[in-house]
């Protein structure tokens, strides 16, 4: 049997009709940057978020950005994240000129860990970006009562859990601002790169407008800007997607149990947790083996059998090739378990429209591969 890591085809079959419709009506429109089709997704987003606006993007790298300049956070100040996520939440700070500040992750969630912000705060943090990692939230409680404590701004980090809530909380309602990726294989993907931003912040909402097309507002008109627009075919590709984005996640959720429940009591490697009153959307099934030696043996034995595993972030940031660029970072306190998180996760196929008979033989080879650990 072959099992795919991604669903992208057999999700576009199942809606072509939808998506082929809304991107027939924008090519027959003529308006393909800016155009109608952009603001009904912006206007929908933002309603789906629970905030005032949604502001697309190229991709949701510039989305972290440009929320960082719309706060003016440039040179000589600091964010504060952790190491055990994409490359581009760091990389994001960076182009703003801003220094990325490495605090470790929680070992039970893998999102940033807020007991160790404070350690890291200098007269030169100006922000905060926890990332939603996995498609499970951050303590956002916790974060937002430290960011108030010390005046400092939150940009959220969610290009991975579109879809998901804390307990008592939505993505969106304690930050400034939040960032998502539309890139295709994200909850909710596009076919190819894409991004947005959603803001309750009227001020942050009119400056990344005016930042993502050239610094301009009006024809012929520019200030400070850069060239980083949501065109309307990948807008009307989100439209479609949008309305069913909910039932994906409770999918996603469905074989997440299934896995849960076929994989409890292996030796070799540990579940994800879903921390009680979140909903954890699933954007990855993440296991970790207990020793990191194994863990590329086990990537090797899936695939060698036909099943699409992967590593996500198995090199954590500052731990690439090159680190630190400049003097642009700096790690505060132990960074261990963001290191073992990054050393030892492996991937398992995760997508709405998995089959049982797909999880299933996940599940058989996974267990297969443990028992012969023993």
């Amino acid at each position: 049997m072959k099992v795919e890591f991604y669903g992208h085809v057999r999700q576009y079959k199942n809606i072509q009709k939808e998506i082929d419709a809304n991107m027939q009506e924008v090519m027959l429109s003529g308006q393909y940057v800016q155009g109608p089709m952009l603001k009904r997704f912006e206007a929908e987003f933002a309603k789906y978020s629970g905030t005032k606006h949604a502001i697309g993007t190229a991709n949701g790298t510039d989305a972290i950005w440009l929320a960082l300049m719309a706060l003016g956070i440039g040179p000589g100040d600091e964010v504060i994240t952790h190491p055990n996520t994409f490359f581009a939440t760091a990389e994001a700070i960076w182009i703003t000129g801003a220094t990325a500040v490495f605090v470790d992750c929680d070992p039970v969630t893998k999102c940033i860990d807020a007991s160790k912000i404070e350690a890291a705060i200098t007269p030169k943090t100006k922000a905060i970006a926890p990332v939603h990692l996995y498609g499970q939230c951050a303590d956002m409680v916790a974060i937002k009562k430290i960011a108030d404590k010390h005046h400092l701004k939150i940009v959220e980090d969610n290009a991975q859990s579109i879809g998901a809530h804390g307990k008592g909380f939505k993505i969106g309602e304690l930050s400034d601002a939040a960032s998502t990726s539309f890139i295709i294989q994200k909850n909710l993907g596009t076919f190819g790169d894409s991004g947005a931003l959603v803001t309750n912040n009227s001020e942050i909402d009119a400056k990344v407008r005016l930042l993502r097309n050239h610094g301009s507002g009006a024809r012929n008109v520019h200030s400070f800007g850069f060239n980083s627009r949501l065109d309307d075919l990948h807008a009307g590709v989100l439209s479609a997607k949008l309305k069913h984005i909910d039932a994906w996640n409770d999918l996603r959720r469905k074989w997440a149990a299934c896995y849960t429940a076929g994989l409890k009591g292996a030796k070799s490697f540990t579940l994800p947790t879903e921390l009680p009153g979140y909903r954890h959307v699933f954007h990855l099934y993440a296991i970790e083996v207990k020793k990191p030696a194994l863990r590329d043996n086990l990537v090797e034995f899936l695939v060698k059998n036909g099943i699409d595993a992967k590593t996500h972030y198995s090199i954590a940031i500052h731990k690439q090739k090159g680190y630190p660029w400049g003097k642009g970072a700096r790690i505060v306190g132990s960074v261990d378990h963001a290191e073992t998180n990054a050393a030892t996760c492996v991937s398992l196929p995760m997508f709405p429209e998995l089959k049982q008979e797909e999880v299933d033989y996940v599940i058989a080879k996974t267990l297969e591969w443990d028992k012969a650990q023993a």
